[in-house]
């Protein structure tokens, strides 16, 4: 009870940023305040606490063991503070807010551009985007790092309310002059002995190439696992392997004919784009209001992103082949 009734805001605010910066200096100039003032009120909340909370080293400061646990608190303290200022600002008619939003790596090809008309639309609105892989947007939004997600699939493990929001075309591409690509009969049985390129464990994308095999009654044959949609694009277009990608990644590739399509049945596939919160959690008004913007804005929004002559995004069969470019000597140039 004592650390409740002595303890201030402006405390836990000078604390966590000595934490956060780890070091007194740093977050003196940060608060623009004097480090004899940011040390006194770290002395005072170390009183209130009744223990110390950070111990000073040759490089600045570390954090003790009950710093660590009350750091925890001041992060969750300090954001509904900052949570509950916007509500009131948006009850008074200026709204304003941060929007934490946390986004798969494959949607932050189309995200920033949506994310940039809607702060233009709400000047007074910040944005805090997390990008990572599936898992780590999935646990970002159970720990409440993020109050909504953009992912191809709702999560099982979470219990969320999800809304479909815009058309995802995913396919299996090549290099033009890949093997596969003169194959007119190829099938899935074929593409499993290919050495196909796909994300890390944890990826929305991998999951789903794992689940396609497995429907089959296939064994998937890794080529390779990379880290990131640039990587397999490259590798790709260099002809080292077949890879399963999100057509909206790979505009610029498929333009310049790096990128093909895979002669195969029901080759693109259309998916979808998901906004994903919480079950029954309370959520900022900034946060709705994106989630509401999405969902009546964002298919628009992500088909104004394409070229002139993606107006088939749905159907990519009826585009007619571009001339193929010399993907080696292009890759290399990248390198």
């Amino acid at each position: 009870m004592t650390l409740v009734k002595t303890a201030n805001l402006r405390q836990m605010a000078t604390f966590q940023a000595v934490a956060r910066l780890g070091s007194v200096s740093l977050a003196a100039e940060e608060l623009h305040l004097s480090q004899s003032a940011v040390s006194i009120q770290i002395a005072s909340l170390e009183a209130s606490a009744g223990a110390a909370l950070v111990s000073r080293t040759g490089r600045g400061v570390r954090l003790t063991e009950a710093g660590e646990l009350l750091l925890n608190y001041a992060d969750r303290l300090l954001a509904l503070w900052a949570e509950a200022s916007d509500e009131m600002a948006t009850q008074l008619g200026a709204f304003s807010g941060t929007l934490r939003v946390g986004a798969v790596t494959t949607a932050e090809y189309w995200l920033p551009r949506i994310l940039v008309t809607f702060v233009n639309l709400n000047p007074r609105v910040k944005v805090k985007l997390h990008v990572g892989n599936r898992d780590e947007i999935v646990r970002s939004l159970a720990a409440q790092e993020i109050d909504i997600a953009v992912m191809g699939q709702p999560p099982d493990e979470l219990k969320v309310e999800a809304a479909g929001f815009a058309k995802n075309p995913v396919a299996f591409m090549a290099a033009p002059r890949h093997p596969l690509m003169s194959d007119p009969t190829l099938s899935m049985a074929t593409l499993a002995q290919a050495h196909l390129l796909v994300r890390e464990r944890g990826s929305g994308s991998r999951a789903t190439v794992e689940r396609l095999f497995k429907e089959a009654g296939l064994r998937l044959r890794i080529g390779s696992e990379l880290s990131s949609n640039e990587s397999i694009k490259q590798m790709c277009a260099a002809g080292f392997g077949p890879a399963y990608l999100s057509m909206h990644t790979c505009i610029l590739e498929m333009n310049a004919g790096l990128l093909q399509l895979l002669p195969l049945a029901n080759n693109p596939m259309e998916r979808e784009w998901f906004v994903v919160r919480v079950a029954g959690r309370h959520l900022p008004q900034v946060a709705l209001a994106f989630d509401q913007f999405l969902r009546q804005h964002g298919q628009a929004e992500m088909h104004a992103q394409l070229p002139p002559d993606w107006s088939f995004i749905g159907h990519p069969q009826a585009r007619p082949p571009a001339e193929p470019v010399e993907a080696d000597a292009l890759f290399l140039d990248r390198v």
